[in-house]
């Protein structure tokens, strides 16, 4: 599975549609094991870019700090699983955390 989050200085940036670059992290989720991180930068933002962007880039989850309903519509409308709420950690040591069963995601920062 590959895992997209969005970054801001090497950390998970806390809104979805304004970070500087995308991790995308390979994963083993039935080994519970982490592959390899690239980075893509994404197009400039506008309204439904960035989902169709992620689907041709092969995300099939994004993990973010706070995302708007409506590209949580539009993700979900691609297959694409939304995990909001997450910590401004380095992109390795959250899909460690989700790994594990240890991501403690809070509220939603996002309020559009």
């Amino acid at each position: 599975m590959r895992i997209a989050i969005p970054v801001a200085e090497g950390r998970l940036a806390m809104h979805f549609g304004h970070c500087q670059e995308f991790a995308l992290c390979e994963v083993d989720e039935a080994a519970r094991q982490a592959g390899e991180t690239s980075y893509a930068q994404p197009p400039a933002h506008a309204p439904g870019v960035l989902p169709k962007w992620l689907a041709e880039q092969g995300a099939e989850m994004i993990i973010a700090g706070g995302m708007g309903s409506r590209a949580q519509s539009l993700f979900a409308q691609s297959g694409i699983k939304v995990l909001v709420g997450a910590p401004s950690l380095t992109p390795d040591e959250i899909v460690e955390a989700y790994l594990s069963g240890k991501l403690e995601t809070g509220t939603n920062i996002c309020d559009h």
